[in-house]
C-alpha cells in the first residue's frame, strides 16, 4: 500500500514538473506594409524658388506633359543680340525673323553651345557638298561630322538664309505667309532640316514664351509684304565644256547645285563634256 501511494506521489510530481517546463509563445501582431505613393514630378522642382530664375522649362505645344528647358538670361540676351539681324535677313530673304531666332536659339543652345563656340555655326549646317569654306568636326548624330564654320555670326544668318532659300526641298516654305511661323516650323520637319520629331513644336514653344512674333510684326508693319509675290524666271541651258563642274555651274549662274540636279534629272554629280544643262534664273529688276 506505503509503494502504491509512494509510486502514485512521484507520478504526481513528475507531471507537474513536464507541465512547468512547457514555454508559453504570444505572438506578436504583424504591421502591415506601407505602401508608398509617389507624387507627379513637379517640372519646375529644380528651379531656386526665390530671385531671378537660370532656367525656365517651357511646356511643348500641344503637349503639357513634356517641357523644353532653356536659360532664361543667356537666351534673352542672344535675343536682344541677333534680333535685328534676324529682321534683316527676312526683309532680304522672307524667312520669318522669329524662326531664324528660334532656330538660331535651339541649335546653338543660345549661343553657348560648344559647335557655336568654335565656329560660329548657328544653325547646325554641315558642310554638304559644294561647300569650299572653313569646317570644323564636332559629334552630332554621328561622331565627327562636318560642320560650317565662320568667322563671324552674322556670316552664319546670312548662310542660312541663302541655304533655305536656294534648296529646292524648302521651297514651300517660302508660300506660305511671311508671318505664319507655326506653318513654318512645321515645314522645316517636314523638309528634313531636323531629325528631332519635336522640332516644330520646340520652336513654336520659344517663338511664344519669348514673344519672338513681335519681331515679324515689326517688319511687316514696316511695309513688308507677308505674301511673297510670284517670282518670274528665265530659262535658257549650258553646254559643259571642259573643266565644268557642277558647283562652277552653280556659282556662274547663282544657283544651287540641288537645283540643277533636280532641273536635269541628275542622280550625281557626274556630267560630260557637251552636255546640255537646263538653267532656270530669277529674273532680276
Amino acid at each position: 500500500m506505503i509503494r502504491r501511494i509512494t509510486y502514485v506521489v512521484v507520478l504526481v510530481l513528475l507531471m507537474a514538473s513536464c507541465k512547468s517546463k512547457k514555454r508559453t509563445v504570444t505572438r506578436q501582431p504583424q504591421p502591415k506594409p506601407v505602401v508608398e505613393t509617389k507624387t507627379p514630378r513637379n517640372p519646375n522642382r529644380d528651379l531656386p524658388k526665390d530671385g531671378p530664375k537660370e532656367y525656365e522649362l517651357f511646356p511643348l505645344p500641344p503637349n503639357p506633359g513634356r517641357f523644353v528647358k532653356f536659360p532664361i538670361a543667356n537666351t534673352r540676351e542672344y535675343i536682344e543680340t541677333f534680333a535685328e539681324m534676324a529682321q534683316y535677313e527676312m526683309r532680304a530673304f522672307g524667312i520669318p525673323a522669329s524662326i531664324t531666332l528660334a532656330q538660331g536659339i535651339l541649335e546653338s543652345g543660345s549661343g553657348r553651345g560648344e559647335l557655336t563656340r568654335k565656329t560660329n555655326n548657328h544653325f547646325g549646317i554641315k558642310c554638304h557638298t559644294g561647300w569650299d569654306g572653313e569646317f570644323d568636326f564636332h559629334d552630332d548624330d554621328a561622331k565627327g561630322e562636318c560642320f560650317r564654320k565662320y568667322n563671324h555670326p552674322m556670316y552664319s544668318f546670312r548662310d542660312h538664309s541663302i541655304f533655305l532659300s536656294s534648296r529646292s526641298r524648302y521651297s514651300f516654305l517660302f508660300n506660305y505667309r511671311r508671318d505664319d511661323y507655326k506653318k513654318w516650323a512645321y515645314g522645316l520637319r517636314q523638309a528634313g532640316y531636323a531629325t528631332d520629331r519635336k522640332y516644330p513644336q520646340k520652336l513654336i514653344a520659344l517663338i511664344e514664351q519669348f514673344d519672338l512674333d513681335s519681331y515679324d510684326a515689326e517688319v511687316v508693319d514696316g511695309g513688308f509684304d507677308t505674301v511673297r509675290a510670284p517670282k518670274k524666271y528665265d530659262v535658257f541651258t549650258h553646254v559643259v565644256e571642259r573643266g565644268d563642274t557642277l558647283y562652277g555651274i552653280s556659282k556662274k549662274y547663282t544657283i544651287s547645285v540641288d537645283e540643277l540636279k533636280r532641273l536635269n534629272n541628275l542622280r550625281n554629280n557626274t556630267i560630260s563634256v557637251g552636255q546640255v544643262l537646263n538653267i532656270r534664273k530669277e529674273k532680276t529688276k
